[in-house]
């Protein structure tokens, strides 16, 4: 597919409210940009013509760079096929800005944050942006090279975070890892050398912390399922929860894409968001129960079973993305409420559904079932995530010791 080059006004504005210029360089859908270096009100800004408005007191020169601007930058992309270069957006912007060594950190951060968008991985977009956002803080200015994050530079921003931004260690290892992502990738770019890399082994280790996965009992679970005096809000809350639980811990973001189509011949059949995996599994008596509570609002079979997301623009990842986030919230309010009614002492939220089904399944049940009821797709995550819950050898070890 072609590349094509185009002036665009970005919606990012400055601390005075203007809006940056720039050249949009597109390649099988996927984006990058190059600022011009000015900034202008949007109401400046002539969309349909693609031009600076005369409003604006330095249109005619303005408008004279962008010409000359989007003139070489044409040129060059016409060049480059010519020389059959097969090249992304980026590599395509590096090459015809001579980028090398020039490109800031923040620059392909920005590149990243952008390629999330296009791939609408918004859960992922909204993580890395946050994370972006505290190194901006500790460094304070954009220009900041890649030859300048060493050992040393990392670990004072780990201090910062730390003692500033009272971050937890998990939080501080993740912006860890999207620096190194963003670090390799530099040095893929040849944007820095390999011999600067300041992580490994013997520099800068990044170790997230263990932590602790607590699930509910059978006896909890039972005290859930046979609470009484419940609000509506409540019993959906507690409905939704009780379909993780009973189809291993399902995902709340999964759980509420589910149609009625989805269920046939007593089985319910989906295909995982996070990975793709397809599962099917025979739909337990309680289920039944709780699905018959929603037919009557059923419109049709290609139908949402759950109504968070009936109202949603499904066009709109943004929209989906956003009525994920609000329901997730939602629901694990009404969670709060609920186990304080059943006088349970435990922190139960949706994803603790996943938590209480792996606490039950303990080892009983084969791992490689146990992988395929997760959807994991390495039986080393499934292992690694089931430790948390198999106490019976440490138990009877202990026993063998101090029982005499």
């Amino acid at each position: 597919m072609s590349s094509n080059a185009k002036i665009v006004l970005r919606k990012k504005p400055n601390r005075k409210g203007l809006y940056p210029l720039a050249i949009r360089i597109t390649k099988n859908r996927r984006s990058t940009y190059q600022y011009i270096g000015h900034y202008i009100d949007i109401e400046d800004w002539d969309k349909k013509n693609i031009r600076v408005k005369k409003s604006h007191p330095n249109s005619v020169s303005l408008n004279s760079l962008l010409s000359q601007e989007i003139s070489e930058v044409n040129k060059s992309l016409i060049a480059l096929q010519v020389k059959n270069k097969d090249a992304s957006a980026n590599q395509i912007k590096n090459e015809l800005y001579n980028l090398g060594k020039n490109s800031t950190f923040f620059e392909l951060a920005n590149e990243h944050l952008d390629d999330l968008k296009l791939s609408n991985k918004l859960n992922r977009l909204s993580c890395d942006k946050a994370w972006v956002g505290f190194i901006l803080k500790f460094h304070k200015s954009k220009q900041l090279t890649f030859q300048e994050i060493d050992e040393r530079f990392l670990k004072k921003l780990m201090i910062t975070l730390k003692s500033i931004h009272s971050l937890s260690d998990t939080s501080i290892m993740n912006i860890l890892v999207l620096l190194r992502l963003l670090y390799n990738r530099a040095i893929k770019q040849k944007i820095i050398s390999k011999e600067l890399y300041p992580f490994g082994s013997d520099k800068i280790r990044i170790k997230f912390p263990e932590t602790t996965k607590v699930g509910l009992t059978i006896s909890e679970i039972k005290k859930l399922q046979s609470l009484e005096n419940l609000t509506f809000r409540e019993i959906h809350a507690r409905n939704i929860w009780l379909f993780s639980f009973n189809f291993a811990g399902m995902r709340i973001s999964d759980i509420l894409r589910t149609r009625w189509s989805d269920i046939y011949d007593q089985r319910f059949h989906y295909r995982m968001g996070k990975n793709s995996k397809l599962l099917s599994l025979k739909i337990p008596d309680k289920i039944s129960v709780v699905l018959e509570s929603y037919k009557m609002d059923k419109k049709s079979d290609d139908d949402f079973i759950f109504p968070e997301l009936k109202k949603a623009d499904l066009n709109n990842p943004k929209d989906v993305f956003n009525k994920l986030k609000t329901a997730n919230k939602k629901l694990n309010d009404c969670l709060k409420s609920i186990t304080i009614k059943a006088g349970i002492k435990k922190k139960v939220t949706m994803h603790i559904a996943r938590h209480s089904f792996g606490n039950i399944a303990g080892d009983k049940i084969h791992p490689r079932i146990l992988q395929k009821l997760y959807r994991h797709s390495d039986l080393k995550t499934t292992l690694n995530y089931q430790t948390n819950f198999i106490h019976q050898e440490a138990d009877d070890a202990l026993e063998e010791v101090i029982n005499f």
